[in-house]
């Protein structure tokens, strides 16, 4: 059996390998997919083999992870040249890296790749294509990511967010102040929690309060929140909301937010009731992985 001492030190390196930065996290995504080694190519391509190999793009969309996989190539000694930058947009057909080096290597980064490749792409384009729906409305409306994101994944799909058009929201726990239903329901209620927060938190943090009802909306506006999120509320009734926070003189002092039950066909919807922000877990957890492929040769 492990000491307590022992198990401490276990945890701190699982926690450690979590949240290991750039190129080692890359490189971990690598690991998975070769495992002790590409059996099928070393059995097949002979080792000094040189290739080199097109990404080629099978779908209408928004480029991004582009970084990363000209990263992860390079550290595999595989000369990487992009076609195209991250937040570009690209169509079918169009080849969006070109690489060259060792054919067995090229093959065994290639899905891992391709994998990162297609899902940001994928995230990027359906926040563009929200973005600009919104744009075209003319209304001015942010729209935002949450942390419905794959585990181990949370930056990339940010950042895909990001070049998108959109923004990334809070990344973690510790870089924003947001009381939730269960916070509230722990504490009594939201002007006790807002109250010990503001005791408590430094000067540079907004704090941010989830309400679900206009009574909760206006206990939190009149107990000094900067942002209000109202959570699952049809857009009828966060109409009423902006409407009391209007005649309140609350309205032009605090950041509204809607959040939950959002997703392409009710955007505008939402978008017309007079919040600020729109967040949705749509953008990561249901943004469709742009299709690519990589198609091989040998050098000319």
């Amino acid at each position: 059996m492990l000491s307590l001492k022992s198990l401490a030190e276990q945890i701190n390196k699982e926690v450690a390998d979590l949240v290991l930065p750039g190129i080692d996290r890359l490189m971990k995504f690598l690991d998975e997919d070769v495992g002790f080694g590409d059996l099928t190519s070393d059995l097949l391509i002979p080792r000094d083999l040189k290739a080199r190999g097109f990404i080629v793009v099978k779908g209408e969309g928004v480029i991004a992870g582009v970084e990363e996989a000209e990263a992860l190539f390079r550290q595999l000694g595989i000369e990487a040249e992009a076609k195209v930058c991250d937040g570009e947009a690209a169509k079918p057909g169009d080849v969006i890296m070109e690489v060259r080096g060792e054919a067995r290597k090229i093959l065994m980064a290639e899905r891992t790749v391709l994998n990162i490749l297609m899902r940001m792409s994928g995230i990027a384009t359906e926040t563009r294509r929200l973005v600009d729906k919104i744009k075209e409305a003319g209304l001015n409306v942010r729209i935002a990511a949450t942390r419905k994101t794959a585990p181990g994944l949370r930056l990339l799909d940010k950042k895909s967010v990001m070049i998108g058009g959109g923004d990334t929201h809070r990344l973690r726990l510790d870089d924003a102040l947001i009381i939730k239903d269960n916070h509230i329901a722990l504490v009594g209620s939201i002007s006790e929690a807002v109250k010990r927060v503001r005791e408590r938190v430094s000067f540079t943090k907004k704090i941010e309060v989830e309400a679900q009802t206009l009574e909760e909306a206006l206990e939190a506006a009149r107990s000094g929140a900067d942002i209000i999120m109202l959570d699952n509320m049809k857009p009828d009734e966060i109409r009423v909301v902006v409407e009391r926070l209007r005649e309140e003189g609350f309205y032009e002092k605090i950041i509204l937010e809607a959040s939950g039950g959002i997703t392409p066909h009710n955007i505008l919807e939402y978008a017309s009731t007079g919040v600020h922000v729109i967040s949705l877990g749509y953008l990561t957890h249901s943004a469709k992985a742009l299709d690519m492929s990589l198609e091989m040769g040998k050098p000319s």
